[in-house]
């Protein structure tokens, strides 16, 4: 997160018309709210341009799912404005609008208070011209990160449900070879699975990533999300993704730490299970096999 030790100007004089700014933030786990921002937007544009006291300087808007500041340009932008004594007023919807991590909320605030900056909350109706602005949002910083440990923790809980019971947690439209059906059960796309099973073959006629990489873009061949451009990490993936031979694996991932939301992989922290004969498969598992031994010899040369 950008530090308001780092800027280059003292504390800004006050000047008429004030200078306002606002920062505008939604989930881009939420497509729905796609919206919303454009709203939020729109709303304070015409709050600030409706005051004749107040000169817009900046409205920052991003889409951004995490908890803490950091990967989040637009803020750290606002922020470094402030600290260089470009803003006299920050205008946000919420609180968990510009963060759900207590730390970051309140070294914002000391920053901002530092820098005679006036911070303003439309939900909670609060500004850091209340004396008790600390602790009001020590406390409610506190409330909006606790609710995201507990919404993480329900999607863990949902999450795990599903693997102990066998259902398979898969993003179908980034993955290559298989879709949901109207009960969540894995089904093949016979045009996807040709190219998962054109991707086996070649790799099993000597041809390494690079070329099989060359081939699929030569041939016109997309990838799950319809690019023309493959990476060697998604042949990697294909080619030792065990759903491929008709196998579930569950908790192969999982978010370590709710702050950042980050996946990392499960090396034996959690629990897994696993499904022979899940689904259809698309390879065989012996092809399977032998792709992964070949994997491994060419590991080791």
């Amino acid at each position: 997160m950008y530090t308001f030790d780092e800027g280059i100007a003292d504390v800004p004089t006050p000047s008429k018309p004030l200078r306002v700014a606002a920062y505008c933030r939604v989930s881009t786990e939420h497509e729905e709210q796609e919206c919303s921002l454009e709203a939020q937007a729109t709303h304070f544009t015409q709050l600030i341009e409706a005051n004749p006291d107040w000169k817009l300087v900046g409205i920052y808007t991003e889409q951004y799912s995490g908890l803490g500041t950091q990967g989040r340009s637009e803020l750290n932008r606002l922020l470094r404005a402030c600290a260089r004594g470009r803003v006299d007023i920050v205008l946000c919807k919420s609180i968990s609008r510009l963060t759900r991590n207590t730390v970051d909320a309140l070294t914002i605030l000391d920053g901002m208070v530092a820098k005679g900056i006036e911070l303003r909350f439309e939900i909670e109706g609060i500004s850091t011209r209340d004396l008790r602005i600390r602790q009001l949002f020590a406390m409610m910083a506190g409330l909006a990160q606790h609710e995201s440990w507990s919404k993480s923790e329900s999607i863990k809980w949902g999450l795990k449900h599903r693997a102990d019971s066998g259902k398979a947690v898969l993003n179908h439209t980034q993955f290559l070879g298989y879709t949901k059906d109207r009960d969540g059960n894995l089904v093949i796309v016979a045009d996807e699975a040709e190219i998962v099973r054109l991707i086996y073959s070649l790799y099993l006629s000597g041809k390494g990533y690079r070329q099989i990489k060359r081939h699929l873009e030569e041939n016109g061949i997309k990838t799950a999300s319809g690019k023309s451009v493959w990476s060697t990490s998604t042949i990697d993936r294909i080619l030792s993704n065990e759903k491929y031979k008709g196998t579930l694996l569950t908790q192969k991932t999982f978010v370590k730490d709710f702050l950042d939301g980050r996946q990392v992989r499960n090396n034996g922290v959690l629990p897994q299970m696993m499904f022979e004969g899940h689904h259809e498969a698309i390879i065989t598992p012996e092809v399977f096999g032998r792709v992964q031994e070949m994997k491994e010899q060419r590991s080791l040369k």
